[in-house]
């Protein structure tokens, strides 16, 4: 067999495989367990083999690329148009062996293990941070019901609940005060699971170029540094800042039509997870713009004059992603332009 672009639809435990020859003819249609797919692919000579960037995709595009072959990496909603009919694993890896050869199609940079790894503790990091807000949040809903009241902020709650564990409150029947005093047990293994993750990622960012440069752009700290740096091995897929921005999902949505542009709210679409990063970072941008000076805390003051303040915070956010694509692309430091 003579393939020269195979089509690789990725499953648990059945991958489904779709191969042509130079040219188009269906040369290979088959299933494989996962433990054979590697022997089968080392027996073919190199080739242009396709996998939609979803989960286990980038451990694959390793192990096969290892072998030989190029293998790309396509977004799943980029396939979707060259699925001919029916849902199933053949039509999807068919789909998938005519995307990749299309000369606009756009791929998704394969990850390191490093680089995984590091978007590891951020999910796990982003995880805890939720699981804590869930037990702040039961705890002051169950301290409500005895009539005892936190003021706002988490401070507040973990303060309640030490005056608990001192012996306040001595009105609580011992039932609830015993199902409080194990949340606060459980509130203080999350902070110090989160605090170890943190270090962590503090160890990576000062090993690594790219996380200490995006740090030096204002609302950028190292959490946000080390998730752009690990989720962006190669900036050069992206054309512009702007491509880079719209990719997160900071640009408006258009709906244009007749030579009328039309522009909506922002798209949102990519990855909310760097997204929401750049947004909480600009919101502190908002907060201390009245200290900035610099012509980017001219442009927010003149923008907060004018615009709602959530707004103005999408804004630097959208502006922010693009430094960020600015100095990873050209391995630079930010310099912040002064007022003159």
């Amino acid at each position: 067999m003579e393939i020269t672009t195979l089509g690789i639809d990725l499953a648990k435990s059945v991958l489904q495989l779709h191969g042509v020859d130079e040219r188009g003819r269906i040369v290979l249609q088959k299933k494989l367990r996962r433990g054979a797919v590697l022997t089968f692919l080392s027996k073919l000579d190199p080739c242009l083999i396709g996998m939609e960037a979803c989960a286990t995709s980038h451990f694959w595009a390793r192990q096969i690329a290892a072998l030989g072959h190029d293998v790309r990496l396509i977004p799943p909603s980029y396939v979707k148009p060259y699925v001919k009919r029916q849902k199933n694993d053949a039509a999807d890896a068919e789909a998938i062996c005519e995307a990749v050869t299309r000369p606009s199609m756009r791929f998704v940079p394969i990850k390191t293990e490093e680089q995984q790894s590091v978007l590891v503790l951020h999910r796990s990091r982003d995880l805890l941070m939720r699981q804590r807000t869930m037990i702040l949040n039961a705890i002051r809903a169950h301290m409500a019901e005895f009539g005892i009241v936190a003021p706002q902020g988490p401070r507040k709650v973990i303060d309640l609940v030490m005056r608990l564990h001192n012996g306040d409150h001595t009105e609580l029947p011992d039932f609830a005060r015993f199902a409080l005093l194990a949340l606060g047990k459980q509130l203080e293994n999350l902070a110090d699971e989160i605090r170890k993750i943190e270090r962590k990622l503090l160890v990576w960012h000062r090993q690594t170029h790219a996380s200490q440069c995006l740090e030096t752009i204002p609302g950028v700290g190292f959490i946000t540094a080390t998730a752009l740096a690990a989720s962006v091995p190669d900036p050069s897929v992206f054309k512009s800042g702007r491509q880079f921005a719209a990719w997160l999902g900071l640009v408006p949505r258009q709906n244009s039509s007749g030579g009328k542009d039309r522009l909506g709210r922002i798209s949102k679409m990519g990855n909310g997870y760097l997204r929401r990063l750049l947004v909480v970072g600009a919101t502190s941008v908002t907060r201390r713009a009245a200290t900035i000076d610099t012509r980017t805390g001219v442009w927010v003051r003149s923008l907060l004059e004018r615009k709602p303040t959530r707004l103005v915070t999408v804004a630097i956010a959208n502006k922010t992603a693009r430094t960020a694509w600015a100095l990873l692309a050209k391995k630079e430091s930010y310099n912040a332009p002064s007022v003159n």
